[in-house]
Protein backbone atom coordinates (compact mmCIF):
# COMPACT_ATOMS: atom_id res chain seq x y z
CA UNK A 1 0.00 0.00 0.00
CA UNK A 2 1.59 3.25 -1.15
CA UNK A 3 2.11 5.65 1.71
CA UNK A 4 -0.77 8.07 0.32
CA UNK A 5 -3.33 5.62 0.70
CA UNK A 6 -2.29 4.40 4.13
CA UNK A 7 -2.22 8.31 4.76
CA UNK A 8 -6.01 8.82 3.51
CA UNK A 9 -6.82 5.39 5.25
CA UNK A 10 -5.70 7.02 8.65
CA UNK A 11 -7.70 10.35 8.14
CA UNK A 12 -10.72 7.86 7.41
CA UNK A 13 -10.37 6.07 10.76
CA UNK A 14 -9.53 3.18 8.76
CA UNK A 15 -7.65 0.25 10.29
CA UNK A 16 -4.82 -0.79 7.97
CA UNK A 17 -3.56 -4.59 8.61
CA UNK A 18 -0.48 -5.93 7.12
CA UNK A 19 0.53 -9.55 6.52
CA UNK A 20 3.56 -10.78 5.77
CA UNK A 21 3.11 -13.98 4.01
CA UNK A 22 4.24 -16.31 1.00
CA UNK A 23 3.22 -16.50 -2.26
CA UNK A 24 3.40 -20.01 -2.51
CA UNK A 25 1.52 -20.87 0.68
CA UNK A 26 -0.62 -18.13 1.47
CA UNK A 27 -1.97 -17.54 4.78
CA UNK A 28 -5.94 -17.17 4.23
CA UNK A 29 -8.47 -19.45 3.86
CA UNK A 30 -10.04 -20.97 0.23
CA UNK A 31 -12.07 -18.42 -1.25
CA UNK A 32 -11.39 -15.52 0.68
CA UNK A 33 -10.92 -12.72 -1.21
CA UNK A 34 -12.89 -11.21 -3.94
CA UNK A 35 -10.02 -9.82 -5.91
CA UNK A 36 -6.28 -11.36 -5.53
CA UNK A 37 -3.94 -8.53 -7.27
CA UNK A 38 -0.62 -8.85 -8.08
CA UNK A 39 1.74 -6.16 -9.71
CA UNK A 40 5.10 -7.84 -10.83
CA UNK A 41 5.06 -9.28 -7.32
CA UNK A 42 4.03 -13.00 -7.23
CA UNK A 43 6.36 -13.59 -10.60
CA UNK A 44 9.19 -13.70 -8.25
CA UNK A 45 8.05 -16.60 -6.20
CA UNK A 46 10.04 -20.00 -7.60
CA UNK A 47 7.48 -22.60 -8.01
CA UNK A 48 5.24 -20.82 -10.74
CA UNK A 49 2.48 -23.31 -10.08
CA UNK A 50 2.17 -23.69 -6.53
CA UNK A 51 1.67 -19.56 -6.60
CA UNK A 52 -0.72 -19.78 -9.37
CA UNK A 53 -2.57 -22.35 -7.44
CA UNK A 54 -2.44 -20.24 -4.18
CA UNK A 55 -3.62 -17.32 -5.99
CA UNK A 56 -6.82 -19.55 -7.65
CA UNK A 57 -7.63 -20.92 -4.02
CA UNK A 58 -7.97 -17.95 -2.30
CA UNK A 59 -9.88 -16.13 -4.90
CA UNK A 60 -13.67 -16.76 -4.68
CA UNK A 61 -15.68 -17.68 -7.60
CA UNK A 62 -16.59 -14.92 -10.23
CA UNK A 63 -13.75 -12.79 -8.44
CA UNK A 64 -10.88 -11.17 -10.27
CA UNK A 65 -7.14 -12.08 -10.59
CA UNK A 66 -4.97 -9.45 -11.78
CA UNK A 67 -1.70 -9.14 -12.80
CA UNK A 68 1.05 -6.77 -14.03
CA UNK A 69 4.44 -9.23 -14.95
CA UNK A 70 7.15 -8.19 -17.01
CA UNK A 71 7.58 -9.55 -20.29
CA UNK A 72 10.54 -11.94 -21.54
CA UNK A 73 10.84 -9.61 -24.51
CA UNK A 74 11.05 -6.07 -22.91
CA UNK A 75 13.68 -4.24 -20.98
CA UNK A 76 13.15 -6.00 -17.76
CA UNK A 77 13.66 -9.54 -19.70
CA UNK A 78 16.64 -8.05 -21.21
CA UNK A 79 17.80 -6.72 -17.37
CA UNK A 80 17.13 -10.70 -16.38
CA UNK A 81 19.09 -12.06 -19.30
CA UNK A 82 22.32 -9.56 -18.84
CA UNK A 83 22.07 -10.07 -14.89
CA UNK A 84 22.16 -13.72 -15.81
CA UNK A 85 25.37 -13.36 -18.20
CA UNK A 86 27.25 -12.22 -15.15
CA UNK A 87 25.49 -14.15 -12.15
CA UNK A 88 23.43 -17.72 -13.54
CA UNK A 89 20.83 -18.68 -12.14
CA UNK A 90 19.65 -21.64 -9.87
CA UNK A 91 19.84 -24.39 -11.53
CA UNK A 92 16.03 -25.69 -12.73
CA UNK A 93 14.56 -22.05 -11.80
CA UNK A 94 11.61 -21.02 -14.48
CA UNK A 95 12.40 -17.44 -15.31
CA UNK A 96 10.36 -15.01 -13.37
CA UNK A 97 9.81 -13.32 -16.88
CA UNK A 98 7.46 -16.02 -18.11
CA UNK A 99 4.95 -14.71 -16.50
CA UNK A 100 4.81 -11.96 -18.84
CA UNK A 101 4.40 -14.80 -21.84
CA UNK A 102 0.34 -15.06 -22.58
CA UNK A 103 0.76 -18.86 -23.24
CA UNK A 104 2.83 -18.98 -20.04
CA UNK A 105 0.11 -17.61 -17.88
CA UNK A 106 -3.14 -19.63 -19.54
CA UNK A 107 -1.01 -22.91 -18.53
CA UNK A 108 -0.65 -21.67 -15.17
CA UNK A 109 -4.24 -20.67 -14.62
CA UNK A 110 -6.10 -23.54 -16.69
CA UNK A 111 -9.45 -24.10 -15.70
CA UNK A 112 -9.56 -22.09 -12.75
CA UNK A 113 -10.17 -18.96 -14.73
CA UNK A 114 -12.41 -18.00 -17.75
CA UNK A 115 -13.01 -14.59 -19.48
CA UNK A 116 -9.03 -14.43 -19.69
CA UNK A 117 -8.02 -10.59 -20.89
CA UNK A 118 -4.48 -9.93 -21.64
CA UNK A 119 -2.49 -7.17 -23.25
CA UNK A 120 0.67 -5.72 -23.43
CA UNK A 121 1.23 -2.19 -21.78
CA UNK A 122 4.13 -0.13 -20.76
CA UNK A 123 6.34 1.49 -18.00
CA UNK A 124 8.76 4.07 -18.77
CA UNK A 125 11.78 3.79 -16.39
CA UNK A 126 13.24 7.70 -16.32
CA UNK A 127 16.65 8.48 -14.83
CA UNK A 128 18.73 11.41 -15.11
CA UNK A 129 21.56 8.76 -16.93
CA UNK A 130 22.30 5.06 -17.14
CA UNK A 131 24.78 5.49 -13.98
CA UNK A 132 21.88 6.92 -12.39
CA UNK A 133 19.54 3.64 -13.47
CA UNK A 134 22.26 1.19 -12.18
CA UNK A 135 22.86 2.72 -8.75
CA UNK A 136 19.11 2.75 -8.07
CA UNK A 137 18.58 -0.76 -9.60
CA UNK A 138 22.00 -1.94 -7.52
CA UNK A 139 20.66 -0.57 -4.14
CA UNK A 140 16.74 -1.31 -4.43
CA UNK A 141 15.98 -3.50 -6.76
CA UNK A 142 16.03 -7.36 -5.53
CA UNK A 143 17.27 -9.43 -8.29
CA UNK A 144 19.84 -6.63 -9.05
CA UNK A 145 21.38 -5.89 -5.76
CA UNK A 146 21.45 -9.74 -5.13
CA UNK A 147 23.56 -10.59 -8.12
CA UNK A 148 26.15 -7.02 -7.04
CA UNK A 149 26.67 -8.52 -3.97
CA UNK A 150 27.25 -11.90 -5.00
CA UNK A 151 30.49 -10.42 -7.08
CA UNK A 152 34.12 -9.08 -6.83
CA UNK A 153 35.04 -5.46 -7.57
CA UNK A 154 35.55 -6.25 -11.47
CA UNK A 155 32.35 -8.20 -11.83
CA UNK A 156 30.28 -5.68 -10.27
CA UNK A 157 31.92 -3.19 -12.33
CA UNK A 158 31.53 -5.40 -15.67
CA UNK A 159 27.76 -5.53 -14.66
CA UNK A 160 27.15 -1.69 -13.83
CA UNK A 161 28.59 -1.16 -17.85
CA UNK A 162 26.70 -3.89 -19.25
CA UNK A 163 23.46 -2.69 -17.36
CA UNK A 164 24.21 0.86 -18.09
CA UNK A 165 24.69 0.01 -21.78
CA UNK A 166 21.73 -1.61 -21.81
CA UNK A 167 19.26 1.39 -20.14
CA UNK A 168 21.02 3.09 -23.10
CA UNK A 169 20.33 0.35 -25.63
CA UNK A 170 16.30 0.89 -24.67
CA UNK A 171 16.39 4.55 -23.56
CA UNK A 172 13.48 6.23 -26.47
CA UNK A 173 15.69 9.67 -25.84
CA UNK A 174 18.44 7.91 -27.69
CA UNK A 175 21.22 10.96 -26.51
CA UNK A 176 23.76 11.24 -24.34
CA UNK A 177 21.76 13.23 -20.93
CA UNK A 178 18.84 11.43 -19.21
CA UNK A 179 17.18 8.21 -20.19
CA UNK A 180 13.69 7.14 -20.47
CA UNK A 181 13.42 3.23 -20.94
CA UNK A 182 10.28 1.78 -21.93
CA UNK A 183 9.31 -1.71 -20.16
CA UNK A 184 7.40 -3.80 -21.50
CA UNK A 185 4.57 -5.76 -19.04
CA UNK A 186 1.83 -8.06 -19.66
CA UNK A 187 -1.66 -6.93 -17.85
CA UNK A 188 -3.83 -9.74 -17.15
CA UNK A 189 -7.20 -10.06 -16.14
CA UNK A 190 -9.13 -13.27 -15.01
CA UNK A 191 -12.55 -14.02 -13.76
CA UNK A 192 -11.93 -17.14 -11.23
CA UNK A 193 -14.17 -19.95 -12.59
Amino acid sequence: MTTRARARAAAEGLEIETVEGDAQSLPFPDRAFDAVISVVGTMFAPDQRRTAAEMLRVCRGGGTIAMANWTPDGFIGGLFKTVGAHVPPPPGLTPPPLWGNEEHVRGLLGDGVRDVRMRRREYTWRYTSPEEFVQVFREFYGPTHAAFGGLEPDGRDALAADLAALARRFDRNGGAGPVAIPAEYLEVVATRA
